[in-house]
């Protein structure tokens, strides 16, 4: 007990009494009560959050498959990858790896054009194979033939001193020439494809 109140006992004993029961009987003042607690954010919009990251994480995973799918390539026709390859050679000097590149070009345009096996074939092969060629046609076979083979002496035996010989314009002449000669195969076709119908 404190001292005050050992004091006041031992002075009057009653009021001891009535200080101690008012204090251990009596009951705290309440504090007002709490307002009702709201619901948490995932109480109120969790089944919202999961259904739009998974709604999220399927568009993501649509969006890489639609970036890294496979699309067609776009292949240029025959004509045109030639006269390309052929247009980065023109200014170069003529020698023999020019000429076998030019002539190898030439050889790719004829298998793509004319739908020939795409075999490897020596020059005299290669030239036997287009004369009987029908799409090709005799005078286109020919010319062609005698551009390989001027360009197969050009390559392992140069004349000494000798001209230019103009490898890239003569295979762009012939490449004109090719494409004259699938115009007139082209052409041929159509009457038959009207008869037909």
């Amino acid at each position: 007990m404190p001292l005050c109140l050992l004091v006041c006992s031992l002075l009057s004993p009653s009021i001891v009494v009535a200080a101690t029961t008012t204090n251990a009987d009596s009951i705290p003042p309440l504090r007002p009560p709490r307002a009702e607690l709201p619901p948490s954010f995932w109480e109120e919009h969790g089944t919202s959050v999961v259904l739009g990251g998974i709604a999220l994480l399927g568009l993501i995973c649509i969006a890489v498959w639609w970036l890294s799918r496979k699309r067609p390539q776009v292949v240029a026709p025959p004509e045109v990858q030639a006269r390309e390859a052929l247009e980065l050679l023109r200014n170069q000097p003529e020698d023999g790896a020019l000429l076998s590149r030019v002539s190898q070009i030439l050889r790719r345009y004829l298998v793509q054009a004319f739908e020939l096996p795409p075999d490897e074939l020596t020059t005299t092969e290669f030239c036997a194979l287009i004369a009987d060629a029908q799409k090709i046609g005799p005078q286109f076979a020919a010319s062609v033939s005698e551009f390989l083979h001027l360009c197969d002496q050009r390559k392992f035996a140069p004349p000494p001193n000798s001209q230019p010989f103009g490898g890239v314009e003569q295979a762009l002449n012939l490449l004109d020439l090719g494409e004259g000669r699938r115009a007139e195969l082209r052409r041929a076709e159509q009457p038959t494809e009207a008869h037909k119908r």
